[in-house]
Parts: C-alpha cells; sequence; structure tokens
C-alpha cells in the first residue's frame, strides 16, 4: 500500500480538456472521467437539462508526491475561480496489485 492524495475536481464539461490538458502538464499517469453528473452546490441544482455540453464531469486522479500535488493545485484554482467547479483534495491509500 502507498500513501497518496487524491484529486477530485467537478468542472463544466466545457472546460474538461483544458483540465486534462493541466493533469497531462503535472505528468499524472491516469485519471477517472465521468461525465453528465449532477448534484447541488452553492449555485443551486445542477443537471443535463440543457445537454451533454452544459452539463458536469467528474474528474478523479491519485497524486504520489507534493511537487505534482501542487502543480495541480497551481494551476486549476484560477481555472475554478474564472469558471466555477470544485476541487477537493484528501489523503488516500492506493492498494497495489
Amino acid at each position: 500500500m502507498q500513501a497518496v492524495k487524491k484529486v477530485e475536481i467537478i468542472i463544466s464539461s466545457l472546460e474538461i480538456n483544458e483540465v486534462l490538458e493541466l493533469l497531462d502538464q503535472a505528468k499524472v499517469t491516469g485519471y477517472t472521467v465521468i461525465k453528465n453528473t449532477s448534484g447541488k452546490g452553492d449555485r443551486g441544482f445542477s443537471n443535463d437539462d440543457l445537454g451533454e455540453v452544459f452539463s458536469n464531469t467528474y474528474i478523479m486522479t491519485v497524486c504520489t508526491n507534493e511537487k505534482q500535488l501542487e502543480q495541480i493545485i497551481s494551476s486549476v484554482t484560477p481555472l475554478l475561480k474564472r469558471v466555477g467547479g470544485v476541487c477537493l483534495v484528501n489523503d488516500a491509500t492506493w492498494i497495489h496489485h
């Protein structure tokens, strides 16, 4: 087992390519993307009534070192301030298999 930081990002599908580019720049080797998510936040309920283009996307990855985590946070924060969204960072344990 290995201690890692789990990074979860929920953002508009319109911004998905920009987020994935930021993850690539941070040399993230893997991530999970779940499209067409819905939920309720400080801006009210969000769903995909207007179609897939305007829905939210959930992205999850793990960081194995602080440098990678800091790079993701510093690059995602300005995007979140500009377009909205959520980024959560949690301690997690990665089970090697």
